[in-house]
């Protein structure tokens, strides 16, 4: 019988293996060469998953709990967290960073014809899950202090949602509120990110305002069909492609709107291709896929006796979790258009092998608790053995 861990691998490589077949999928055009096994097997994207799934495999011997033993300079995460700040810090500077439909929000790894970039963002992204849950379960009995519990992760999360909201509100807006669940189940008051909340909302209101193309996404979002080959184009070609699809779909490779029509295809909206060729069937596929993942993952998490390696599993599943559902609202048209990714799914080779070592880290809690649960069987045997004193 497989234990969670195990599951966990097997879900992620299922997602993987849809998603090289998807993106390969969608990437098709009219004018390109024809789909061929070779170039399924010896694509980037094949090589991506390879690489995704050494990782999660490697991440998964990892002893989580040596994150927490060390304290100062010595620890990992706060070298993790410093490099990621740099990276991010990197992005934004012309001439290093590496912009991409106007957003610098990538950095080149090697020459520029190698075609190879890392996003920082992802990076500080799961960096924070573990900052958040480092402090708070070393600071678990004074959480409920702002000034001495709360203030100082909440500064160091405000100062990166800082860095990375300049190019991606999606991605900030992600790392804030992963960051508020970890913190709130490490035992901080509801009521005192309450009392945060109007700032927090007066912010996001300026940076949605502040950028034209933000506030046409909310008004495309209102009424799409006010302006079909402007603003309102993407999500109504969105719609048309899971519409086409119906309930068994058109068929693998047989999509249409791939061909010109669906922005976007290969990455932020993968889930519309799978809709339009999978029909509501592979979609339910997908989303059972996560479905199962958190699942088996609040399941690794509840029987967890360690607080960091909880909160750590339970801000790794809370960002896929959110961030599945954000894709899918954005694809599917109930919020407005935003470029974010579907974990494990939409293309991106940084994406890819973060989440999927996240996930590895699941993996290695999940170690951890039968570790744990073995040494307390084997303190209970010694126990009743003991004879009992007269």
């Amino acid at each position: 019988m497989l234990t969670a861990g195990q599951t966990l691998q097997w879900i992620v490589i299922s997602l993987l293996c849809i998603a090289v077949i998807m993106v390969h999928s969608a990437g098709m055009s009219i004018s390109g060469e024809p789909a061929t096994i070779d170039s399924l097997l010896y694509g980037r994207p094949t090589l991506y998953a390879v690489a995704a799934i050494a990782v999660m495999w490697v991440l998964s011997w990892v002893d989580v709990r040596s994150f927490d033993a060390r304290l100062g300079m010595w620890n990992p995460i706060v070298w993790m967290t410093v490099v990621s700040i740099g990276l991010c810090v990197a992005a934004l500077v012309p001439g290093l960073g590496r912009n991409v439909n106007g957003a610098s929000r990538w950095l080149s790894l090697g020459p520029a014809s190698w075609g190879l970039s890392f996003q920082p963002s992802e990076l500080a992204k799961w960096v924070m899950i573990a900052a958040m849950a480092w402090w708070g379960a070393r600071h678990a009995g004074s959480m409920k202090k702002f000034f001495s519990g709360l203030a100082p992760p909440l500064m160091l999360l405000g100062f990166v949602m800082g860095l990375v909201v300049i190019e991606d509100l999606g991605t900030a807006l992600l790392i804030g509120v992963v960051g508020t669940i970890v913190l709130i189940a490490a035992g901080a008051r509801i009521w005192q990110f309450m009392l945060l909340l109007p700032g927090a909302c007066a912010v996001l209101w300026y940076m949605i305002a502040s950028e034209p193309y933000r506030v046409q996404r909310l008004t495309a979002f209102l009424d799409p069909w006010a302006d079909p080959n402007g603003v309102g184009y993407h999500p109504i070609q969105s719609m048309v492609a899971i519409a086409g699809g119906q309930i068994t779909g058109r068929g693998l490779g047989n999509g249409l709107q791939k061909f010109g029509y669906l922005p976007e295809d290969t990455t932020d909206f993968l889930f519309a291709i799978i809709c339009e060729e999978l029909g509501i069937a592979g979609a339910c596929l997908v989303v059972g896929l996560y479905l199962l993942l958190l699942l088996t993952g609040l399941g690794i998490v509840r029987d967890c006796r360690r607080p960091f390696c909880r909160l750590l599993g339970l801000g790794v599943l809370a960002t896929i979790g959110i961030q599945a559902v954000m894709n899918i609202a954005v694809v599917t048209v109930v919020v407005p258009t935003k470029g974010i990714a579907l974990p494990l799914l939409s293309s991106g080779g940084t994406g890819w092998v973060m989440c999927a070592g996240a996930v590895g880290l699941l993996v290695a809690i999940d170690r951890i608790n039968r570790l744990d649960a073995e040494e307390a069987a084997d303190e209970i045997d010694a126990m009743v053995a003991r004879p009992a004193l007269v």
